[in-house]
C-alpha cells in the first residue's frame, strides 16, 4: 500500500512510520519536514500536499495542536487553536483526502483519552477530540467508494510519560506497541466509524 502519514516524525508518528514502512511504501508529511510540507490549519496547504501526493491506499493523521490552560483564563482565541488545527484540519484532511484515495482506501485520525477522561486545563482538548469521535461515527455513513474512516484514542503513551506524567495522575503510560496496533487495527482492518481507544 501507498500510506501517507500526516505528523510521520512526532513521538507516535515515528513508530507508527516505521511499522509500516516495513511491509509498505510510506510518505511522510509534516509542518517542518518530511516527504511534503503541510499545514494542516490551512485547506489550501492540505490540498497543494494531495496535489502532489498522487493517489494513496492510506491516510493516517497524528497531527494537531489544542490550547492547554485553566478554563477562565482560555479566550476564544485559545479555542479556536484547537478547533482550526486538530479539528477542522483532520476534517479537512477527510474532506479532501478522500478524491485521492483508491476505492476501499482508508483514513485513520488520531484523538486521545482527553474526550473521554479529561483532566485539569484540557477543556478545549477535551472538547476537540469528543467533536472528532462524533465526526468520524457520522462521516463514515456517507463517504463513498467504500472508504472508511476511524480515529484512534490513545491514553498518555510511555514514550511521552516524563514529560506528560504530572498532567495525568495515577493513569497508566500506554505501550507504544499498543499505540501502533491500534493504527494497524484501523488500516489493515474492516472496521468504519470506530473510535479504536486505547486507554489501558
Amino acid at each position: 500500500m501507498r500510506i501517507l502519514i500526516i505528523g510521520g516524525h512526532g513521538t507516535i508518528g515515528k513508530k507508527v512510520s516505521a511499522h509500516f514502512s516495513e511491509d509498505n511504501e510510506v510518505l511522510i508529511a509534516g509542518r517542518t519536514n518530511g516527504d511534503f510540507l503541510v499545514d494542516i490549519e490551512d485547506i489550501s496547504s492540505i490540498s497543494k500536499m494531495f496535489e502532489k501526493t498522487g493517489q494513496l491506499d492510506a491516510i493516517i493523521c497524528i497531527a494537531g495542536e489544542a490550547k492547554w490552560a485553566n478554563f477562565n483564563d482560555l479566550s476564544e482565541d485559545d479555542f479556536h487553536i484547537g478547533l482550526n488545527s486538530k479539528l477542522m484540519g483532520q476534517v479537512n484532511l477527510v474532506r479532501l483526502g478522500q478524491n485521492v484515495l483508491n476505492p476501499k482506501g482508508s483514513i485513520t485520525l488520531t484523538t486521545g483519552i482527553l474526550a473521554d477522561d479529561p483532566v485539569v486545563m484540557t477543556t478545549s482538548a477535551a472538547m476537540v477530540n469528543g467533536g472528532i469521535h462524533s465526526f468520524v461515527q457520522a462521516v463514515a455513513l456517507e463517504l463513498e467508494n467504500e472508504i472508511r474512516v476511524n480515529a484512534v484514542s490513545s491514553g498518555m503513551v510511555e514514550d511521552a510519560y516524563e514529560k506528560y506524567k504530572d498532567y495525568f495522575p495515577g493513569h497508566n503510560p500506554i505501550p507504544m506497541k499498543k499505540v501502533v496496533n491500534g493504527y494497524v487495527r484501523s488500516v489493515n482492518g474492516k472496521g468504519n466509524g470506530e473510535v479504536i481507544r486505547i486507554y489501558d
